[in-house]
């Protein structure tokens, strides 16, 4: 099984949507791939309530994507997460090269990075839909 590693700020809200979708598409594609996230920055998290976010379980379900009753809290990049995963996602580069640079900088150049905008930035339908897209065309690619 290879993997992959989808990181945002608080783990909260872009990189758990992405993480979700993602396992749910590769299974109804059968590909050997499995979707785990992390966030960089949690600290910054602090209005974040509950497991995970309204906007990405809503996006979820409207996929019929239904989450556990004991989803996972959200959690922090480690030093050993770069280690283990075949392929990482940070999910805005404009955000995460910084925090990177900051906390991973051996890894940094080891990232692929998207630019979707946390919520201050673009509204989630628009940015979950970004994410979407993005998740569809590395479908698309890992069949290849």
């Amino acid at each position: 099984m290879q993997t992959i590693l989808f990181l945002c700020t608080g783990n909260y809200y872009r990189s758990r949507f992405a993480e979700h979708l993602f396992n749910h598409l590769a299974r109804k594609q059968e590909l050997n791939w499995q979707a785990d996230s992390r966030g960089l920055a949690l600290e910054r998290g602090s209005k974040n309530i509950g497991a995970i976010s309204h906007y990405a379980e809503s996006a979820l379900a409207a996929h019929g994507i239904k989450l556990l009753n004991q989803e996972r809290y959200p959690q922090a990049a480690l030093l050993e997460d770069f280690q283990k995963f075949t392929k990482i996602i940070a999910i805005d580069k404009s955000e995460h090269h910084l925090l990177m640079l900051e906390r991973f900088p051996q890894w940094v150049d080891n990232v692929e990075y998207w630019l979707v905008h946390d919520i201050d930035k673009t509204a989630a339908n628009q940015a979950l839909g970004q994410i979407e897209i993005h998740i569809m065309g590395l479908i698309a690619e890992l069949k290849d």
